[in-house]
């Protein structure tokens, strides 16, 4: 049985909060959240026995170690109110106000969806639901934290949800970790993750650990001592700690080729200094007493890594022979190291400008991406944009001024332009690199100084979109030109009504009265007259449609999208026969049952009835019951047909949510056959009749509608 350690109470968790909030109104927002989550999750448990208000409790206790604000604490003691509780997005709102029911809807949003497969579809699809959620980068701490947790009771999930968790982790929430610096976090799920899905190599390293932990323990005491004997004999002030390096730290050096036996430098110290000199001074003291391994010192403080992360490593020659790796840092730069951006709220204040300034910057990305992601209507491309500069390597190149810039592999002068302004990046016509003139789609290399110059009169060109690698630039180069186009459309969409109403020899002013004014708005879903003059000048509508939906059609958008399904000509009972492999024969009735409606890629069986052939039914459907009538059938790989389904889709009532779902089934293989809705009080519930080749699209279509913001969920149903 797992060994479980004793869950956190709020009173310890309290006293160490009570050392990090700066205003007791903080810790009055937070003892509110405890107590409105402890009243929504009484008397329930989790998996592993532990009462409910433990989990929200670990998950604020881990988010508390890395000095997050009083708002992430609160969110996190909330985080599964909505999702684990008859709790009310309103409800939240009303109590705790609009920043804090933000973040717990996207949470929730996030905590709903799961892969779906191992693909690197799926993966690529969850992170940019992930990403597009998180609108604030808070909401990603709370995930961490929470898997965190999660992971840490794994245990109490059977081994098959064990390992579909661990995988969900690695690919896609410890890349996301890692991003984002969050070391503490990240080191942890690594361990966990291969614990569950390589359980005997987990342990192997495990047991060779222990057999010799004593005198491994003894190498690290003994080595601390000598090295704090330099040190302070050198007047420098310091701390020092030993460890025995991570399993997972040590199962990827065994990975890369190496035996247990030839893994050396399985012992690290880390040394905590007060100034960035003091770092030099100790290392240079250090390799003259221990005779450094060639080529295996590394400066991250002149040249930090990606994630902000900074320190000096070396690796030497200890007691006895061993190798030992060694890290020297300051007491912030390890605050940086294993927090990250959530940091960035402890430096709000007290923090070096060059550190704000870098998280600032990571920070602009991360908001960049998100922006991307609302432009952005392929898959395709934001995978590759989340790929190329949230996911990717980075340099750090400089202005004059000696400012850092981060920018992501391969970047130009107009990605380092935009990066220090929207305004800069508009008006550069040229760039030096190193004093050196450059083409402005030269791709800049870690460590360039880089000058801008610009012009006032100058403005972005349309080939620059052919070269630049930010999002931050893409978008703006593209705001700029949407601007002047948005400026040609509505006066263009201006003169198409004009002409339509003067071809059919109407008044303008008895055609654009006030109430149908607001009748276009609202059955075309725009903002505005101004917005519905883009749109048609767009020639997203006609303006025949338009005028028809004054005088003629009474009927908003939606009501033409469901006449469109009922009066679908394909809507006609089809017969499955090539689409099925049935056992023994190849002319046979084939039908899909309509009590399951089983499609591509389900687990299925055949019934055999006295007229009607064979009718096939999901393996689980609750009316099979062992009969000599079932026979075995397959689907058949090659067939590309679509079939049935039939969907539950539960909205908040008032929010026209049809054309948000129409919309998302037009951008997949889905094609709604029906629809029905049902009122449910507060709520309308849809159900849906859908088309689809397979499982994974239909997956991917309800993934997709539980990310609609005022849809509270969507699945699959037996009809």
């Amino acid at each position: 049985m797992e060994q479980k350690n004793k869950p956190i109470t709020y009173d310890e968790l309290y006293a160490k909060l009570v050392k990090i909030m700066k205003k007791d109104e903080e810790l009055d927002v937070i003892n509110k959240a405890y107590t409105f989550a402890l009243e929504k999750h009484k008397d329930k448990k989790r998996k592993n026995g532990d009462v409910y208000i433990s989990h929200p409790l670990e998950v604020a206790n881990i988010l508390s170690d890395l000095n997050v604000d009083y708002i992430t604490i609160a969110c996190a003691l909330l985080h599964e109110t909505l999702n684990h509780s008859e709790t009310t997005l309103d409800e939240i709102r009303k109590n705790f106000g609009e920043e804090i029911s933000t973040i717990i809807k996207s949470i929730s949003k996030i905590n709903k969806l799961e892969l779906s497969d191992n693909k690197d579809s799926s993966v690529q699809y969850l992170r940019k639901v992930l990403v597009g959620l998180s609108e604030d980068v808070r909401v990603l701490f709370i995930k961490l934290a929470d898997r965190l947790h999660n992971m840490r009771t794994l245990y109490a999930l059977s081994s098959e949800e064990q390992k579909q968790k661990a995988n969900e982790t690695a690919t896609v929430l410890i890349p996301i970790a890692s991003r984002l610096g969050i070391n503490s976090i990240k080191g942890e799920l690594e361990d966990l993750c291969l614990r569950y899905t390589k359980p005997d190599v987990y342990q192997d390293i495990l047991d060779k650990l222990e057999a010799s932990r004593e005198e491994l323990n003894e190498l690290l005491i003994e080595m601390k001592e000598n090295i704090s004997e330099i040190l302070t004999s050198n007047g420098i002030k310091f701390q020092i700690k030993g460890r025995v390096k991570s399993v997972h730290s040590l199962y990827n050096k065994m990975d890369n080729g190496k035996r247990w036996n030839d893994i050396y430098d399985i012992l690290a110290l880390r040394v905590f200094v007060e100034t960035e000199q003091d770092c030099y001074a100790t290392i240079g003291l250090i390799h003259a007493k221990f005779r450094p391994m060639p080529r295996r010192f590394k400066d991250y403080i002149a040249n930090p890594k990606e994630n902000m992360y900074q320190s000096l490593h070396t690796t030497i020659f200890g007691v006895e022979g061993n190798l030992f790796e060694v890290q020297v840092r300051t007491y912030e730069m390890d605050e940086i190291a294993e927090k990250g951006i959530a940091s960035h709220w402890s430096y709000k204040e007290k923090g070096s400008v060059k550190i704000q300034n870098l998280m600032e910057q990571k920070l602009e990305m991360f908001r960049n991406i998100i922006e991307q992601n609302n432009e952005t209507t392929s898959d395709m491309e934001f995978a590759s944009n989340l790929n190329e500069e949230l996911l990717s390597d980075v340099i750090y190149c400089f202005t004059p001024k000696g400012d850092v810039i981060e920018l992501p592999k391969h970047a130009t002068p107009i990605d380092f332009a935009y990066r220090i302004h929207s305004g800069v990046g508009d008006r550069t016509i040229g760039a030096l690199v190193n004093d050196q003139i450059v083409p402005l789609n030269y791709e800049l290399q870690d460590g360039d100084i880089v000058k801008i110059n610009t012009a006032k009169e100058s403005s972005p060109k349309q080939d620059w979109l052919n070269f630049v690698k930010t999002s931050q630039a893409r978008s703006k180069i593209k705001a700029f030109f949407n601007k002047q186009d948005r400026v040609h459309y509505i006066e263009q969409g201006k003169n198409l009504l004009e002409k339509e109403i003067r071809r059919r020899k109407l008044s303008y002013n008895e055609v654009l009265t006030d109430e149908h004014i607001n009748k276009l708005i609202k059955d075309t879903h725009t903002n505005d007259l101004e917005e519905l003059y883009l749109s048609l000048g767009a020639l997203q509508f006609t303006p025949s449609y338009l005028i028809n939906l004054i005088y003629e059609d009474k009927k908003d958008v939606v009501d033409i999208y469901l006449a469109k399904c009922s009066q679908n000509p394909n809507n006609k009972e089809k017969k499955y026969k090539d689409d099925i492999l049935v056992a023994g024969t190849n002319d046979i009735l084939v039908s899909m049952a309509k009590c399951c409606r089983p499609i591509k890629g389900d687990k299925i069986v055949g019934y055999i009835t006295k007229g009607d052939g064979v009718i096939v039914h999901k393996s689980n459907c609750p009316n099979i019951k062992e009969s000599s009538r079932l026979i075995s059938v397959e689907w058949n790989e090659n067939t590309n047909s679509s079939f049935l389904a039939e969907l539950s889709v539960k909205a908040i009532k008032g929010n026209n949510t049809l054309l948000s779902i129409f919309t998302k089934a037009s951008q997949k293989e889905i094609f709604i056959e029906t629809m029905n809705s049902y009122d449910e009080g507060d709520y309308i519930r849809y159900i849906l009749l859908v088309k689809t080749p397979n499982t994974n699209e239909l997956d991917l279509f309800i993934n997709e509608l539980k990310a609609i913001n005022d849809i509270i969920e969507a699945e699959r149903t037996i009809a």
